[in-house]
């Protein structure tokens, strides 16, 4: 026998008998598994009758909150735009009766906002929902077929994939978890996993998401849902705790925003057969006790400090675990938003724009979905001033783990400069009405691939390559009132670069200390358009923002760092720019320059009583302001004069929900004053 192929059957032979318990696990709708699911159907269909459980009362406290997130990525921790806190009476009854009343709610503000929560959201899911599931009044999620119904038996798939023990006093409870997908998953269907008791076949776990065809809401990105059964007594199963986030994203222009619901349930309190009349259940499953009870309720504590940490956080960990449960079950199309061609823009300055060399300038984009992971964008704008069209495509294709490869080409301009010091709404108006154009705009034309490496949690990592010619622009423009400064004066230059980034941050309990940071490596290969001169350089940037609880307030650093390695020929447009209110407030706007350069501000930020201001049907805005004294200083290394430092100092307020930024800062060198209207960062991706 040929020593390989003897090799290769000894291998089989060693592995075989492992391979089998492992293939036996991975077998779709085998006879163990029909058994369980088909035993707890039957049990969901007697609910729980046979048992002795006629009726039950109980107290569920929840927190229902919503979220926004703005910028490409969603790197951005998602800001509360509103939380309620509730506590719901909750009655239910044999076989499928259920009432729960509203008799606590309160509630706060930080962003304007109309939102109404559907009434459904408002309450807890009872018998862990019925045979044809629904979310938002049908809104959401409409006529989805429950996994463990008659119906669900002959349109989903089931699967042993796991076997757990649970310790319910001295007694050890066999769970099986039972893997569910729709045999058609382009039809509305639910997809993930049940937990079932292998002795009573009762559900003790459901967490799935949906099918995209489920969805009834385009702009709908996933709804993800956990419920959790506690045995109560000893032998009923009953509701312990909740979980449902839904998230949206914008479909109008491709916006990069998205708007999250959370809510959170804990249930107590469960009192068993305490004999409830059917008048108990007459009229509407929910209802709500006098708006005066509600808002008298004792809840404990501040609310916002009150607020769980997987409300806040970027991600909730285990809403994010059925989504990628989800994604291993079915095809990832199954799940992924569908969509044709649509217009696109990733913020209002790639619509209108005013600069000073494109005068007003009007843009848009589309995007369209090309199906298997791979989209297609196109985008542009025309500059009245300088009578000229810029664009930019690219072509993208996504992994269902998540890595993200983007081919891209590009006759447009880039800026100057480590740090915006601006928003791009803010410049325009700046720029048209009083001639403060803060870019440093030059023109790039060529191509690019990245390739964005799957990740975790706040973690980004890409590699980019690219192969770009960088020209010098001209001053067309003309403002309002008042005159533009000059161009930066760019250098003709080919080049060649492939660089790295990375960003990491930790956000979490605002009581405790957070921190973000993006940094960045390029290693360039240039030639001069003009002379033909060849040469290298490489550059790296560090961003780093720390936030810590101090006292009644808040301290933040923020440091910003840019080199370019020594003695090289980097362009003129590849240097350290510093100036302006984010990187040398007081200081003339890229008047600080050099080949290496760290700006590092201190600001504590304290609340202090403000004016209130009623916004309608948008909230009222809280009578409160951030008050935020800083200091500052920028150092900058040149070539020839070696380091020199710039400090200033200032304060700010910031209030309007907390939207709107006001700076005061003078140069304590120079003896410059500046001031700044501007709204907050976490806003400027869209603007």
């Amino acid at each position: 026998m040929h020593p390989l192929r003897a090799f290769v059957i000894a291998v089989l032979l060693l592995v075989g008998p492992a391979l089998r318990p492992l293939r036996a696990q991975e077998r779709w709708n085998d006879d163990r598994t029909r058994a369980l699911v088909l035993a707890a159907i039957q049990r969901r269909n007697v609910q729980l009758a046979d048992t002795g459980l006629a009726d039950y009362t109980a107290l569920a406290h929840g927190y229902l909150t919503f979220l926004a997130q703005f910028g490409d990525g969603f790197l951005l921790p998602p800001a509360v735009v509103k939380s309620d806190e509730l506590m719901v009476e909750v009655y239910w009854g044999a076989p499928d009766r259920s009432k729960q009343r509203i008799v606590g709610r309160r509630d706060t503000l930080m962003l304007p906002t109309d939102i109404n929560y559907h009434r459904d959201h408002l309450a807890i899911v009872q018998n862990d929902f019925p045979a044809i599931i629904r979310l938002g009044d049908g809104d959401e999620v409409r006529d989805v077929p429950h996994p463990l119904s008659t119906a669900g038996l002959a349109l989903y798939d089931f699967r042993i994939s796991d076997s757990l023990a649970i310790r319910a006093g001295d007694r050890a409870i066999d769970v099986m978890m039972v893997s569910v997908r729709p045999k058609d998953d382009r039809r509305p269907a639910a997809v993930g996993a049940v937990y079932i008791d292998r002795v009573t076949s009762s559900v003790v776990r459901m967490t799935f998401s949906f099918t995209r065809a489920a969805l009834k809401d385009r702009q709908l990105e996933d709804v993800s849902v956990i419920l959790e059964n506690g045995l109560v007594d000893g032998r009923f199963w009953l509701p312990r705790r909740q979980e449902i986030e839904i998230r949206r994203s914008a479909t109008w222009m491709d916006f990069p925003a998205r708007g999250i619901i959370r809510g959170r349930w804990e249930i107590c309190c469960i009192k068993v057969n305490p004999g409830l009349s059917r008048s108990q259940f007459i009229g509407p499953e929910v209802v709500e006790a006098p708006h005066n009870e509600q808002r008298a309720y004792p809840f404990e504590g501040v609310l916002l400090k009150g607020l769980p940490d997987e409300v806040r956080a970027l991600d909730a960990v285990e809403v994010r675990r059925v989504q990628e449960e989800a994604r291993a079950l079915v095809r990832a199309g199954a799940l992924a938003r569908v969509r044709t061609t649509s217009p696109s823009a990733r913020s209002v300055s790639d619509i209108v724009r005013v600069n000073r060399v494109e005068g007003l300038a009007l843009g848009g984009g589309l995007v369209q979905t090309l199906g298997a992971g791979f989209t297609a964008a196109i985008g542009g704008r025309y500059g009245t001033a300088d009578s000229r069209f810029k664009g930019h495509g690219e072509l993208s294709w996504q992994s269902a783990t998540g890595v993200r490869i983007t081919l891209a080409g590009r006759d447009d301009f880039a800026d100057a400069g480590d740090v915006p010091e601006v928003s791009g709404l803010r410049n325009s108006i700046a720029a048209q009405e009083f001639g403060s154009d803060w870019t440093d705009p030059y023109g790039v034309t060529g191509g690019s691939v990245r390739v964005g490496l799957a990740s975790r949690g706040l973690s980004r990592l890409a590699v980019r390559v690219a192969h770009e010619r960088h020209t010098p622009l001209t001053l067309h423009a003309l403002p309002a009132s008042g005159r533009y400064e000059p161009l930066l004066v760019a250098d003709r230059v080919d080049l060649w670069s492939i660089g790295a980034e990375w960003s990491r941050a930790r956000i979490g309990d605002p009581g405790a200390a957070q921190f973000a940071f993006h940094s960045s490596l390029t290693a360039v290969s240039t030639r001069a358009a003009a002379t033909a001169e060849t040469g290298a350089y490489a550059r790296a940037s560090l961003d780093v923002e720390a936030r810590v609880p101090a006292g009644a307030g808040t301290l933040l650093g923020r440091t910003v760092i840019g080199v370019v390695s020594p003695g090289s020929a980097a362009p003129a447009q590849a240097g350290v720019y510093f100036g302006g209110p984010v990187s040398g407030p007081g200081y003339a706007y890229h008047s600080l320059v050099g080949q290496a350069g760290v700006s590092q501000r201190i600001e504590y930020q304290s609340r202090i009583p403000f004016l209130s201001l009623n916004l309608g049907r948008f909230g009222k805005v809280p009578s409160s302001l951030l008050l935020a004294p800083f200091v500052q200083a920028a150092f900058v290394q040149d070539r020839d004069a070696g380091w020199t430092s710039s400090p200033s100092a200032g304060l700010s307020a910031i209030g309007i929900f907390d939207l709107l930024r006001v700076d005061v800062a003078r140069a304590l060198r120079g003896g410059r004053w500046m001031f700044s209207v501007d709204v907050v960062r976490d806003f400027w991706p869209v603007m």
